[in-house]
Parts: structure tokens; C-alpha cells; sequence
């Protein structure tokens, strides 16, 4: 291990229902080549997770909630105990279904060090059976949304060049505590669901960089935690899809991007009551406008420490609709054409 390297971290691991794979995951990170502190936040498991850790792997670090906290709770509280208790300069989160290549840690380490100006850096995110990808790091796109980079494409060496990116999985990526210290954690409101894009959003309105490091590999069980709840996907998209673009985007940016941004957005709760998740979407629509006045007074926040021009923000997003908005892009097509015709 080269001296360049050699920083304290802790890898944060949320668990809620987790037994079938949390094994796996475990093993994964001590295997690592650079060795980590590994702290697990159990999430109010009701399937054994929390006996079965404690019986298996004594070395790994326990923060205990009785109720789940959601992804964002559960990690921040892992985060705080490495950042307080233990003084740890970065941590990496890393999802209790998913596995980390051994040189996993050590890749994301070599970069983040090397590049100073860098907040976060992320993974190549494959699917368990290494065929398919799940991330390259997020992006976010003139409508309002984000989304995976190649995500469902087959694995090839397409991504395989370092990158900057506009944000990062929260399910395995690394984060550097002075940039978190001074834009803060993830916002708990969001429970799950783009809240590391937030955290991306903020982090690059601060003047921080996101950064894709291709050799550093991780494999996912897409869906094997929000697969377990019905109608989760669809209440937490509804509620958080808003907060996202409200909380951090500029004035010029929002005011451009609002038009699209409201076609998507009603077209999803149209397709969701379709799909027999109108209930779903109702509470996700209801919580959102709940909390929509602290949003506001979190937006004022963010805007006034903004570091960056709105210009560069408008550049580092994509000026499309996710690749798997194929629904979208047939509907809108030519509302699209138009908008981009006047934006240039």
C-alpha cells in the first residue's frame, strides 16, 4: 500500500431485512486490499440481521435504530459516528446487497487523493451476475431528472475512462468528510430515492467535483431491498422528484427547466394510477407538498453558499431525456423539440 493511500475511512453499510445478503457484503469489505472501519446501521431489522452480525462478525462496528430510518437516516448515523467517534477523513456507503471487488476501496481512495478539488467519487456498478450495469455515476437531465449512467447495457469497456460526472450512487461511493462537513449529510426527508443525488446537486453548487473511477468495481442486487415494500418506488419518486429540483437548482436553471419538469412529473402519476400505484403516488404527492415550505428555506440556504455560476450547473447536466424514458419521449417529442430549439 503506497503512503498516498494510507487515510483513515470507514465504510457505512445501512441494513434493514438484510440477512440473506449482508453476508456477502461483509465478506466483500474485509477482503478489501485497504483495510477499512466497517460500521453497519441496523435499520430496525425484523428478519435476525442484527444477532446474525453480532454472532458472525464481531469486528464490524454496530449502530442500532429500532425503527428504520430509511436509507438517508441509516447512513447519516453511520457517517456521524465515523466523522465524531473516530475522525475518520472519507467514508464510502456501500449498499448490504451489493459486493465490493477487493481493489474496491483502494481504487476509489488512489483518485480521490490525487484529485484535491474532488468531494465524491463513484464505482462501475454492476448487476449481481456481472453481466449488466447498474451506475457510472449519476446524471441529471434538463427535465428534472436523473438517472443511472448505463444503466441495463451490457458490460463493455464503454466506461471505462476516468470522468467527471454530475453525482454518485449512494449504494458505492466515497465521499470526503470536509466537503460533507461543510454542505452537510443527506437530507432524511427523502428516506430513499435521490437523496445522493441531492448530496451530488449540493456538492457541486459548492464548487466540489463528482468523479467516476472505472477500475474500482462493485456488483448490486437491484431492487432487493425497495422490491420488498409495494408501491415504495412510486411514493418516494412522487415526493422527492420535486425537493430535487427545488432545493438546487439556480433561479435561470429552475425557471427553464419547471416547464419539463411538470410534463414528466404529471405524466408519471398518470402512468403510476395505470399501473394500480395511484395510492402510492396520492401519499407521495401529499408529503411533498407537507414539507414543501422547509424545502423553500433549505433552497434559500443552499443558493446563498453557492460557489459556482449557474452556467457551469447548466453545462454539467444532460440536455436529454433519461435513456429509459421511452414513454416520455414518444408523448413529448415534440415538445421537446421545441424547448431545445429555443434554449439554443
Amino acid at each position: 500500500m503506497t503512503k498516498k493511500t494510507a487515510a483513515k475511512v470507514s465504510v457505512v453499510i445501512p441494513n434493514w431485512n438484510g440477512i440473506d445478503s449482508i453476508g456477502a457484503c461483509l465478506d466483500s469489505l474485509l477482503a478489501q486490499t485497504y483495510k477499512p472501519r466497517i460500521i453497519v446501521v441496523e435499520n430496525g431489522s425484523k428478519d435476525g440481521s442484527l444477532k446474525f452480525i453480532q454472532q458472525n462478525y464481531p469486528s464490524v462496528e454496530l449502530v442500532i435504530h429500532k425503527r428504520n430510518k430509511g436509507f438517508a437516516g441509516g447512513v447519516n448515523a453511520g457517517i456521524r459516528r465515523a466523522m465524531r467517534h473516530h475522525g475518520d477523513e472519507f467514508v464510502a456507503l456501500l449498499n448490504n446487497d451489493a459486493v465490493a471487488d477487493a481493489h474496491w476501496l483502494e481504487h476509489l481512495l488512489d483518485d480521490i487523493q490525487a484529485n484535491t478539488d474532488t468531494g465524491i467519487v463513484t464505482c462501475k456498478l454492476m448487476d449481481q451476475h456481472k453481466k449488466h450495469l447498474d451506475s457510472t455515476g449519476d446524471q441529471y437531465t434538463i427535465w428534472g431528472l436523473p438517472f443511472p449512467r448505463g444503466r441495463g447495457e451490457p458490460v463493455s469497456d464503454k466506461y471505462d475512462d476516468h470522468v467527471q460526472v454530475f453525482g454518485a450512487s449512494g449504494g458505492a461511493s466515497l465521499y470526503r468528510v470536509s466537503m460533507l462537513e461543510q454542505i452537510g449529510l443527506f437530507d432524511e426527508d427523502f428516506f430513499a430515492y435521490y437523496e445522493d443525488v441531492d448530496l451530488s446537486f449540493r456538492a457541486q453548487l459548492a464548487g466540489w467535483k463528482v468523479r467516476y473511477v472505472p477500475e474500482a468495481i462493485a456488483y448490486h442486487q437491484i431492487g432487493a431491498t425497495s422490491g420488498k415494500i409495494k408501491g415504495f418506488t412510486t411514493r418516494q419518486t412522487v415526493k422527492n422528484l420535486p425537493w430535487l429540483l427545488l432545493k438546487n437548482a439556480p433561479f435561470s436553471i429552475l425557471v427553464r427547466v419547471l416547464p419539463r419538469f411538470m410534463f414528466a412529473y404529471l405524466s408519471f402519476i398518470i402512468m403510476a394510477a395505470a399501473r394500480d400505484q395511484g395510492y402510492a403516488a396520492l401519499m407521495g404527492y401529499f408529503q411533498m407538498v407537507f414539507l414543501l415550505p422547509k424545502k423553500v428555506l433549505q433552497r434559500l440556504q443552499i443558493q446563498h453558499h453557492r460557489k459556482v455560476k449557474s452556467s457551469y450547473i447548466w453545462n454539467i447536466m444532460t440536455h436529454e431525456l433519461p435513456p429509459n424514458a421511452r414513454r416520455l419521449r414518444l408523448l413529448f417529442h415534440p415538445i421537446k423539440s421545441l424547448a431545445k430549439d429555443r434554449d439554443h
